[in-house]
């Protein structure tokens, strides 16, 4: 699924009251913004690797990590963040 459909599913989604957040990768970042993508987490990594290189699994589940807190703590529409890896 590109990018685009993400966002665009994200924003029907919350239309009807489901909350969502999205996982970008850098490269796509302008596209989250352009479409107003309700929660976005913006990481560094390569594409088809949104959530980490293959195997490292501390990595992947520090962006998922940190994609639960985006979606509890975001005080407001179309919020934007950038994943730092603890």
């Amino acid at each position: 699924m590109c990018h685009g459909s993400v966002g665009l599913v994200a924003r029907a989604l919350e239309a009807v009251g489901i909350p969502t957040v999205s996982v970008f990768v850098r490269a796509f970042r302008h596209t989250a913004v352009q479409l107003q993508v309700p929660r976005v987490l913006v990481t560094p990594h390569l594409m088809g690797r949104t959530i980490g290189p293959v195997g490292d699994h501390v990595r992947q589940r520090q962006v998922v990590e940190a994609a639960l807190r985006l979606l509890v703590e975001a005080a407001q529409p179309a919020t934007i963040q950038g994943f730092v890896p603890s």
